[in-house]
């Protein structure tokens, strides 16, 4: 797939060969058409940055594959209009079932995150249908994605890289000015720019399969906990109505994976009546734990499964990668349009690689915990699992911590060079770094939230106070190229309305507070101050956009 501005003209992938010399170089070529690079492809076409897709398989995937979307993940995708759909496409789900031999739990996961965000839950959708959405959503801009095309080189110039990709046709080389390896975990791009792949490889193995279940009460998660460890279904509806993850025993591992095989080792899990048929696939894996040493070589960046992997547990790995997309979308965008320095582009590694490796550390932990086969946690796990887990999740605060940990709405970036907190410092609510919280307002008396008011593509700046708190002090022209907000617990013409002053509580702010923030686009806050200043923001932006861009690389 290529996007491209007005007059620039492509490069031939398909006329067999070397394209000889280069008549025209895009900004981004992105390797790998799954989730992450879709994702980020989305993210360039909507801010109208030149970019090519391209992906070594024929074709689409087919399976379930990843099947999780987080309530984080659903935020930084509506501004592109993608959440909506995905939502109608897939399963929510609210409620875990935790079996064990002698009770059954029933806990509810998401009800702390009812007035946190607008998707206050799991939702459950195959990897297959997710790309098949963003494709979709690509495609209505007259987009595709270059199909049988490996990469299988890459050489990088003071403003430029070069890349040779082989096609059905032979081979050719594209010019870009970046290069982002969303390749998965076998990266051709990460292999190409000599970074490392650190971490280790677990013993055990799993089965994975998409299939009918009879038995199971459907628009639920259910967990059986045993001695060999534990065996999930999670609802899923289409290619099949269950996705099943189990660790296959060690006795069974040489067995050949079968639907009947399958049911012989759910049935050392649970001793409910489960018939297991008709699958739509039906694999086995074994679990590593990695992530790349750099996240960036140059002018070539790695996100996603190139970047990390990790176990499933927690339904983590998708969703990181998807937001690694958003995060380097929009700096790769200010640099390719001159309204930023290179040196913007920094801020991604720094920011997402402690994201990657605190995500690593969360899931490790959970996965040793449910396959570990010490014989003293073999034999506490099914008999306190659903024992436990009422009394744990009792506590509000705990409930509430857990459903921002693994909805991803806790992630921060508080050491970023991006994050700054003004003077006067504000001295509650959520930092620079932290994400820009949700809340309901009206705008000329239309109900809507704060997160549909931002912009979806720019900065804004978002003023807060009485409504003559700031007569006269920020015209909208002093910001070009931002969007300018206000919010007010008094209502005004084109005013952010907060009649019951929650969004402003959740900024740490009373009704006659001022204070002011500028929210990144990809929802997170850059900076905060307390009162009606704005000479620290001006010197914040003017610390991070005045430098000039490097102009684009010539064609040779």
């Amino acid at each position: 797939m290529e996007h491209r501005p007005a007059g620039q003209r492509p490069l031939d992938l398909a006329s067999g060969g070397s394209v000889g010399p280069v008549e025209s170089v895009v900004d981004v070529l992105i390797v790998g058409a799954g989730p992450t690079g879709l994702t980020l492809a989305a993210e360039l076409c909507s801010r109208g940055v030149s970019f090519r897709i391209v992906d070594r398989a024929p074709d689409a995937v087919h399976e379930s594959r990843a099947l999780a979307i987080q309530a984080r993940t659903l935020e930084v995708l509506a501004p592109l209009g993608i959440s909506p759909e995905l939502v109608a496409a897939g399963d929510p789900a609210t409620v875990l079932l935790i079996h064990s031999a002698k009770r059954t739990t029933e806990v509810r996961l998401f009800e702390e995150g009812l007035k946190e965000t607008a998707y206050p839950f799991l939702l459950f959708l195959s990897q297959a249908k997710t790309e098949r959405i963003l494709l979709e959503r690509l495609a209505d801009s007259g987009m595709r994605v270059e199909r049988d095309a490996e990469l299988l080189r890459l050489s990088q110039a003071a403003s430029y890289v070069t890349c040779t990709v082989r096609t059905t046709h032979g081979e050719a080389d594209i010019r870009a000015r970046y290069v982002v390896g969303c390749d998965g975990a076998h990266s051709a791009v990460r292999h190409a720019a000599g970074i490392g792949f650190s971490g280790t490889a677990f013993p055990q193995n799993f089965v994975i399969a998409d299939l009918e279940a009879d038995g199971l009460e459907a628009g639920r998660l259910h967990a059986y906990v045993g001695e060999p460890g534990m065996v999930f279904f999670f609802p899923l509806g289409s290619p099949a109505p269950w996705r099943l993850l189990a660790m296959v025993p060690k006795h069974d591992a040489t067995a050949e994976l079968t639907v009947t095989s399958v049911q012989a080792i759910v049935h050392q899990y649970t001793r409910d009546p489960l018939v297991l048929h008709d699958p739509a696939w039906l694999t086995g894996f074994s679990v590593q734990s990695r992530r790349a040493d750099r996240f960036r070589a140059g002018r070539v960046f790695l996100a996603g499964d190139a970047a990390h992997i990790h176990s499933p547990a927690g339904a983590q790995g998708m969703n990181t990668g998807i937001q690694d997309a958003v995060n380097l979308g929009w700096k790769l965008a200010m640099v390719c349009h001159g309204l930023a320095p290179a040196g913007l582009l920094d801020s991604y590694e720094r920011e997402r690689l402690p994201v990657a490796g605190a995500v690593l550390r969360m899931t490790n932990r959970a996965f040793r915990v449910a396959t570990s086969s010490n014989p003293v946690l073999r034999y506490v796990r099914p008999r306190v699992a659903a024992a436990a887990a009422p009394a744990v999740l009792r506590s509000t605060v705990v409930r509430k911590v857990g459903f921002r940990v693994i909805s991803q709405l806790s992630i921060r970036y508080r050491n970023s060079p991006l994050s700054a907190e003004g003077r006067p410092r504000l001295r509650h609510g959520p930092h620079a770094g932290d994400r820009f919280p949700d809340a309901p307002v009206t705008v000329d008396g239309v109900r809507s939230t704060l997160h549909a008011s931002l912009s979806a593509t720019r900065f804004d700046v978002l003023l807060c106070g009485p409504g003559d708190s700031w007569t006269g002090r920020a015209p909208a022209d002093e910001w070009p190229g931002f969007r300018l907000a206000r919010l007010s617990a008094t209502e005004a013409p084109g005013v952010l309305t907060d009649p019951t002053g929650q969004a402003l509580r959740r900024l740490g702010l009373g009704t006659q507070d001022t204070a002011h923030y500028l929210i990144r686009p990809d929802g997170y806050i850059g900076y905060r101050a307390r009162g009606t200043d704005l000479g620290g923001l001006r010197a914040y932006l003017r610390s991070l956009f005045d430098a000039p861009a490097p102009p684009p690389p010539s064609p040779r």
